[in-house]
């Protein structure tokens, strides 16, 4: 299903469009005097009475809600399914009227409402899209309804299946011109009449301008495969923001644009690039190697001959550019011994294709040490990997692929050409890194410094916490030398005494958890902005990470972090839960799930955590604040609260590693989570709504293969005590036991990687 919102400052132009097709059907109405047998001219009195006791442009409401192309409602479901969506949007006690129409392929109703309350009001439009997809996709399981994509896709303006407009049907032509010329300028940053029309023609709309002693009128009419043209419609008519002069104030802006310039410099950059590296292209390739090497988006203009003689390029930025706008040099036919063949192929001696295999080689070295995930310092890394893992890492990128592609040279010849390229890359990659690694060894050393002359920690623990806090920054420290954990390749000189042992060492810290304490570390202790921090939602797992460490903080620096990082959560928990949330009620309720709570402080709301040492809490943002406060159920849902929270600690769930629980379980980590579930019994704290989305989402399934593996592992267990027995006899060897996988491994915790040292659990 398709929930689609639009409003509008006058409601009577949308009444005759909804009431007036022939193939329509009144549903009902409610919060009138009659659910069904309301006069259609009264009701629509009433809409405009209301309306216009506020003076804002969003008066009214149209909702448009479509099912797919194969499924059907009868006409009772299909009105409750418009009540509950109304009901969830904030309209539960708002006149509105309910009409289906039949004149698609697909079955849809619309909706019409005002968002006026009888005080004089508006309903709080704040997250109206958020609201309105959750309650789509709750609306869609409620009624057995095909679901909507999760992902979020680039939006394309569509080719519409045209409706079987009828002459007199004046407003539905109206109505479906408004929508695409909106979206279209909406898209692109258009700058003239024939640009515009360029851009309506794959959607059936033609444009007509006319001349007025200098001032400029337009009109719109619809064009389809069948024949029928509707009348041209006055623009001030279909719209007054799409009248003549208002649109020439628009062109006129885009025009003027300060970023024209540079889009334009940009694009003649990429686009020069694109043809260093290339001996010949056919021209009707051009889209396909752009799109792939560029990320740009083009389509060539061929004349009446066929023959390509120019290419529009339609930038990201919303400008739609010609070959000549961007540069005088950079066309078809200003570039002919480039594009005058059928055939497109590589410049093999070309210096950008030097410079392309450099960086594919740069990336292969990289995402090889990122998929690793090993201890050791990228330029050992880059020391110790073989040439035939570089390719092949090579092999699996995109850059790599396209290369191929377009080359036209065989294995043997490009892995002669890559082989001779390696060794240089290498050695400037291997010293480029090894100064990064000793510049920031000295960095983690005057952060260990500032540590101790600041005062990070309380003085009496000072001493005992140092060694976890060499670990939490990935460093070591021996005989009055700090140097990398697992490594010795760099090392500097720092004097800091004896420093006492802990009783007992069970902490592993991935690259990720090191980086994220660094920031939060030289953050806190060099007054950093929280831009310059740039925290991510990780940042309130490492009390659980580095325990010894944040319980020694002062609580002036602890106060400082845990304000810090449930900020950062917040803003994140916001971004996971936006799909699921159908109102005010559901942001509360599902953040009191996962172990958050809002309070009213002097006419601001906070929201606090139930995981951090210090009672901490962060003001609500205004828009957000707003938001909460139209909900008519605030106050009840703020003091239901205190009995989700108490039951989240009654169960033992208010540990930072439900919470870790809950953050891979919304990342769609579920195998680690499952672990996590299986072996350790750690609960996520998640709404039952969303947990039952990630279960079907493939949770499920992932417990189920974990509780099999440990099922089989106590079997093979079992088994192994006899074959262990029968091989003393036979004097065999003993069998290695099996590691169980961690769920914290290269995450948080990886007590494995200390066995061999004598560290215990």
């Amino acid at each position: 299903m398709i929930a689609r919102v639009l409003y509008r400052k006058n409601v009577q132009g949308v009444l005759n469009y909804v009431l007036g097709k022939t193939e329509s059907t009144i549903l009902g109405f409610q919060n009138t005097y009659s659910d069904t047998d309301t006069d259609t001219q009264f009701f629509g009195r009433v809409l405009h009475y209301l309306g216009n006791r506020h003076d804002t442009e969003k008066r009214y409401l149209h909702a448009s809600l479509n099912l797919p192309r194969g499924e059907h409602l009868n006409d009772t479901d299909f009105f409750e399914l418009a009540k509950n969506y109304m009901e969830h949007m904030g309209y539960g006690e708002q006149p509105f009227i309910v009409v289906r129409h039949n004149d698609t392929k697909h079955e849809h109703i619309h909706i019409v409402s005002t968002t006026i309350k009888e005080d004089c009001l508006q309903i709080n439009l704040s997250n109206d899209i958020r609201r309105s997809i959750a309650t789509q996709k709750h609306l869609e399981k409620e009624f057995g309804l095909s679901p909507s994509p999760d992902t979020k896709q680039t939006k394309e303006l569509p080719v519409y299946d045209m409706p079987h407009f009828r002459n007199e049907d004046s407003n539905g032509v109206k109505f479906y011109i408004q929508d695409i010329v909106n979206n279209t300028l909406q898209k692109y940053k258009v700058r003239s009449f024939n640009e515009l029309s360029r851009l309506l023609e794959p959607h059936h709309i033609e444009v007509r301008t006319v001349n007025y002693n200098g001032r400029i009128g337009v009109a719109y009419g619809i064009s389809v495969k069948d024949g029928y043209r509707s009348r041209f419609i006055n623009g001030y008519t279909v719209h007054p923001q799409l009248s003549g002069p208002k649109l020439q104030k628009v062109f006129e802006a885009n025009k003027k644009s300060t970023l024209l310039p540079m889009v334009k410099k940009r694009l003649e950059k990429q686009l020069l690039t694109t043809y260093g590296l290339f001996r010949t292209i056919n021209p009707e390739h051009l889209p396909d190697i752009l799109k792939a090497y560029q990320k740009l988006d083009c389509r060539i203009d061929f004349d009446e001959n066929g023959k390509a003689m120019d290419f529009i390029i339609y930038d990201k930025s919303g400008h739609v550019l010609h070959s000549e706008e961007i540069a005088t040099n950079i066309g078809i036919r200003q570039n002919t011994e480039l594009f005058d063949s059928e055939h497109t192929q590589m410049y093999a001696e070309s210096e950008q294709l030097e410079l392309e295999l450099q960086r594919c080689i740069r990336e292969a070295y990289q995402s090889g040490y990122q998929n690793s995930r090993s201890n050791i310092l990228f330029s050992e890394h880059i020391d110790r990997i073989s040439i035939t893992e570089v390719v092949a890492e090579m092999a699996r990128s995109e850059r790599f692929l396209f290369i191929s592609k377009y080359l036209n040279m065989d294995n043997h010849k490009l892995g002669k050409l890559i082989k001779n390229r390696i060794d240089i890359v290498k050695n400037k990659l291997y010293a480029t890194e090894t100064i990064k690694e000793e510049q920031e060894l000295h960095k983690k050393a005057e952060l260990l410094k500032d540590s101790i002359r600041k005062g990070l920690f309380d003085t009496p623990k000072q001493k005992e916490v140092l060694y976890e806090l060499l670990g939490s920054i990935g460093t070591e420290y021996e005989n009055g030398t700090l140097s990398y954990t697992h490594s010795n390749r760099h090392k500097i000189k720092l004097d800091f005494g004896n420093i006492p042992l802990p009783n007992q060492i069970d902490f592993y810290a991935s690259r990720s958890f090191i980086r994220e304490n660094g920031k939060v570390l030289d953050g806190l202790l060099n007054d950093r902005s929280e831009k310059e921090m740039d925290l991510g939602p990780t940042a309130i797992f490492l009390p659980l990470m580095f325990p010894r460490v944040y319980d020694a903080m002062v609580p002036k620096y602890r106060q400082q972090f845990d304000r810090l990082s449930l900020k950062t959560y917040y803003k994140y928990g916001q971004s996971m839960q936006v799909s699921f949330e159908k109102s005010p009620s559901d942001h509360i309720e599902f953040f009191n799930a996962k172990g958050f709570y809002f309070e009213r402080k002097e006419e601001r709301i906070y929201i606090r955590s139930i995981y951090p040492k210090s009672p901490v809490s962060v003001p609500l943002a205004p828009k957000m604040q707003t938001y909460l406060e139209s909900s008519k159920d605030l106050n009840k849902t703020l003091e239901n609260q205190t009995i989700i929270l108490e039951d989240i600690v009654s169960k033992g769930r208010d540990s930072l590693k439900n919470l870790w629980s809950t953050y891979l379980v919304e990342r769609g980590q579920y195998k680690k989570a499952a672990y996590l579930f299986i072996l350790d019994g750690i609960r996520p704290n998640l709404p039952l709504e969303i947990l039952e989305h990630h279960m079907d989402n493939g949770l499920r399934e992932a417990l189920e293969s974990v509780a099999k593996i440990q099922l089989d592992r106590k079997q093979a267990h079992i088994l192994r005590k006899g074959i262990y027995a029968l091989g003393n006899l036979l004097g065999g060897e003993r069998p290695r036991s099996e590691e169980a996988f961690n769920g914290f491994k290269d995450e948080l915790t990886d007590y494995s990687k200390y066995k061999s040292r004598g560290f215990s659990m």
